[in-house]
């Protein structure tokens, strides 16, 4: 907190001038009483007006006193009496003016009393607005006019990133090894612009982070600014749309000019397809508030300044979705694409985030990397800390090979839910549901190892088979995607020839085999050449006015074609799958018999059931 100097003026409190005039206004008011009574007599009697007008003409009150629409009379053996009258009625209307009567009337003037009531309650609103103004404007000068303030609704709230708090490096950064030689020569030209000014060479002036969620796009571009050690602005596309029209368009024009006074700098918009989408599908058409934002940052990026050292790195997970205009030459020029680690930059990513760790001596980084085919870097950094975690509540010194492990199948699979209650005649018929995927996964070629086979609930599924790869594979074959059809089908067939029937537990492996399917026929072209042939069919998807529909490109005979193809692709896979599974049916009845027992079965010990691996 903040210390004022000694000598430092001392500030006038708007709250404490308000309090003032409402005091003042008080003390107005008991000053001047308006309509309260000014009868401090406890043995007046309240009567009627006509009761105390036909005293008045049998001429038996001494005294009339007027106030307001107040009437006080004494009579002459000391009664006092009150009544009210309107206030529009004088002396005259009342009939109080009969000059032979011994009554002497008097009329007390407040009128000085309601000129200062008229005159605060007249000023008080304006004198309350002026004090409102000046404390605004003393809020919004202490906050140099920022976010916080009252007119910093069009201001940018942009972070500016703290080189001296936290610097990071391309050393952070585990692999994206091609990511980071595209981005080199971006940080060499901030620190040193006239090398490339002298040759004719200019640098993009926007990067595009293109990557999936989780792979490092962040972390790189601070890095950029790290390295390059120039002001970093970090803002995301989302802040930019607000309610009314102009705001958007406003907070750019403000970031891009703080931005240029403290060039060379770096600008960086993180989920940049939110304002960045096609123009033309809003209701409001240009005045729209999203495209009215994207004209800004289009001006702004390309506009007939130049020279300004200034660098746009903007990161987004959806590039198709983005406007032409801002992907063209001369903005977003460059696009930088961060892919999933492989094995090599899985390693090395756990070995960067694991050295705030204390892992135990014999723990295996390379063995957890071979098992996270298709992590993200964020995926391996939260694996590590769960692991951490899991040692932490087991009250250990140090995390263990098994804590990573263990870690592993709680990021991918989810958490064990052993709470869950499954009867006895349910948990034979997930055993052999997951033993009916591993043994038919086991005997096709292409398929994974089986890594391990579970009963326990994890997440939603109520038993997990996990088929794990042994190493990263990039394209998949007709043959694998059949094959995992028919791996899909092992424990819906095996249900079915245990038990007689299936249960509900196959609905998402059905939905993976349909997905399989209907992309081998309509995306890959490996339907019946016949029937489809090596044809792409898509659905396009078109929106207005926010509602979606789809919109086919090809016929109605055309799908029923499609339709069959795909009916006849899923139904080849499931007699395969069954033939299998015919084969071997008392080798699925012994494990899934062992299952119920151990709950887990590792992949050593699910092969020693196959003393010799038979022919494929």
């Amino acid at each position: 907190m903040k210390q004022m100097p000694k000598n430092a003026p001392k500030r006038n409190n708007p709250f404490k001038i308000l309090l003032i005039i409402a005091l003042l206004g008080a003390g107005l008011t008991l000053l001047f009483p308006g309509n309260s009574s000014f009868f401090s007599q406890s043995t007046v009697e309240d009567i009627p007006l006509t009761g105390l007008l036909e005293k008045y003409g049998d001429d038996e009150l001494k005294t009339i006193k007027i106030k307001d629409n107040q009437i006080l009379a004494e009579s002459f053996d000391g009664a006092m009496y009150r009544a009210f009258k309107e206030p529009s009625a004088n002396v005259k209307d009342l009939g109080l003016s009969d000059l032979s009567k011994r009554t002497s009337v008097e009329v007390i003037d407040t009128s000085g009393g309601k000129i200062w009531i008229n005159i605060l309650i007249g000023v008080a609103p304006f004198i309350l607005l002026v004090l409102f103004l000046v404390f605004i404007s003393r809020r919004a000068s202490s906050m140099g006019g920022g976010e916080g303030g009252p007119f910093g609704f069009g201001k940018s709230r942009a972070k500016v990133y703290d080189k001296t708090k936290h610097s990071t490096k391309f050393t952070d950064v585990a692999g994206a090894y091609e990511a980071k030689d595209e981005v080199e020569e971006v940080v060499d030209f901030l620190k040193n612009p006239k090398k490339y000014q002298k040759m004719g060479a200019k640098t993009p002036k926007g990067i595009l982070l293109v990557g999936a969620p989780g792979t490092g796009k962040t972390l790189l571009a601070r890095a950029i600014a790290g390295e390059a050690d120039v002001p970093f602005f970090s803002v995301s596309g989302s802040e930019f749309v607000e309610m009314f029209v102009g705001v958007g368009a406003s907070r750019v024009r403000d970031l891009f000019k703080t931005a240029k006074r403290n060039a060379p700098a770096i600008i960086f918009i993180d989920e940049i397809d939110a304002i960045g989408k096609h123009r033309g599908q809003g209701v409001g058409g240009g005045h729209d508030e999203r495209e009215q934002t994207l004209n800004q940052i289009l001006t702004e990026m390309d506009g007939f300044e130049s020279g300004t050292n200034l660098i746009v790195i903007a990161a987004t997970n959806r590039p198709d979705v983005l406007d032409k205009a801002l992907l063209r030459p001369g903005r977003f020029d460059r696009r930088v694409h961060i892919d999933m680690p492989d094995m090599e930059a899985r390693l090395q990513i756990l070995t960067l985030h694991a050295k705030n760790k204390t892992l135990a001596p014999n723990t295996n980084l390379q063995k957890i990397a071979s098992k996270t085919v298709g992590f993200s870097g964020a995926d391996l950094e939260n694996l590590l800390n769960e692991a951490a975690i899991s040692a932490v509540k087991a009250r250990q010194k140090n995390v263990s090979q098994e804590d990573l492990e263990n870690a592993v199948e709680k990021v991918s699979m989810g958490p064990e839910r052993r709470s869950r209650r499954i009867t006895d005649s349910e948990r034979n018929i997930i055993a052999h549901h997951e033993v009916g995927h591993a043994i038919a996964g086991h005997f096709c070629e292409t398929s994974e190892p089986v890594h391990k086979v579970s009963i326990i609930s994890r997440g939603m599924a109520l038993g997990v088979t996990w088929f794990l790869p042994e190493e990263d594979k990039y394209l998949m074959s007709e043959q694998k995607m059949q094959e995992e059809m028919v791996s899909l089908h092992g424990g819906r067939i095996a249900e079915r020839l245990i038990f007689g029937q299936t249960t509900s537990g196959a609905s998402n492996d059905l939905e993976r085999i349909s997905r399989i399917a209907r992309s081998m026929v309509m995306t890959y072209g490996m339907g019946d050449r016949k029937k489809v042939g090596p044809v792409v069919f898509s659905e396009k998807s078109k929106g207005w006015g926010g509602m979606d529909f789809h919109e086919k490109d090809f016929s109605e005979e055309t799908a029923r074609a499609i339709d069959e193809d795909v009916q006849h692709l899923i139904l080849e896979a499931e007699s395969k799958c069954e033939e299998i599974l015919k084969k071997n049916l008392s080798l699925l009845k012994k494990i899934a018999t062992d299952l119920l027992k151990k709950e887990n079965i590792s992949r050593e010990e699910f092969l020693a059931y196959f003393k010799e691996k038979p022919e494929k």
